[in-house]
Formats: C-alpha cells, sequence, structure tokens
C-alpha cells in the first residue's frame, strides 16, 4: 500500500469497507471517502477514473477484492463483485475521462485540508437602516 497516493489509499480502505455490497456506485464510495477522510466540503464530487483504475488492480493483485468496473449512460462509474477483476473498455474510459473535465473529482489537495469546507459567506455590502428624518444618512 505503500505505493499508492493519498487519495488511492482512501479509496481502497472504502472499497474493503464497502465489500459486503455486490454493486458499489461511484456517489456511495465517495461518501465513504469523504466520510473516512473527514472532507467537510465537495459533496458532490466524484472519484477520478485513473485513481480507481490503480486501486482495482492494487485490490486484485493482493487477492482480496475481485471488483469490475462498468459505466451507465450518464457516465457514472459502478462498481461490481466478480469473480475476475475487470477495466472499462476503452471507449467508456474515453467517456469517462471527457465527461471529468466538466465535473468535480476528489483529489489528494483535499486530503491535505485544502478545499475542505465551502467559501465564507462575504455580503457585498452591508446593509443600513436609513433613517428619513436624519440628514446625515443620505450624506
Amino acid at each position: 500500500m505503500n505505493d499508492l497516493e493519498p487519495i488511492q489509499k482512501e479509496i481502497v480502505t472504502a472499497l474493503e469497507q464497502l465489500n459486503g455490497k455486490a454493486l458499489i456506485t461511484e456517489a456511495v464510495l465517495a461518501k465513504k471517502v469523504r466520510e473516512n477522510a473527514k472532507i467537510q466540503g465537495k459533496n458532490k464530487a466524484g472519484i477520478c477514473l485513473k485513481d480507481l483504475d490503480v486501486c482495482i488492480k492494487y485490490l486484485a493483485k493482493n487477492n482480496q477484492l475481485q471488483l469490475a468496473l462498468h459505466l451507465n449512460s450518464a457516465n457514472d462509474i459502478l462498481i461490481k463483485k466478480e469473480d475476475n477483476f475487470k477495466l472499462l473498455e476503452p471507449d467508456a474510459k474515453k467517456r469517462r475521462l471527457a465527461s471529468e473535465k466538466s465535473i468535480s473529482i476528489l483529489s489528494n489537495g483535499d486530503l491535505r485540508g485544502k478545499n475542505t469546507g465551502g467559501k465564507e459567506i462575504k455580503k457585498r455590502t452591508d446593509r443600513k437602516k436609513l433613517n428619513p428624518r436624519r440628514l446625515e444618512d443620505f450624506e
């Protein structure tokens, strides 16, 4: 597990914890990764396909889990338990990588504490109550 990046280690841990499920969606996996890593923001973020490929190969190599990747029509990743591990076909992989450009993805920077939580709410202007009887309020 030393050859994996921090986000990949979190993905492997989440996949091991979700071992009991026959079908794992990308959203469920991302939620588990955020929960384990205590990432506050990025509630809609997905998992990068390249990171997931490395994790699936790692789990298959260590004979822990045999998982297969599938892609649905909305380009969401589905992870199924099967007899032998299987990655996406080249055309599905190309489709997914193209769609990743427009979605938010969990990354190593999120684990370091950067980008956690949203931006602070900041008002553009402070509102003052104007008193029509006071001339100073209109200057």
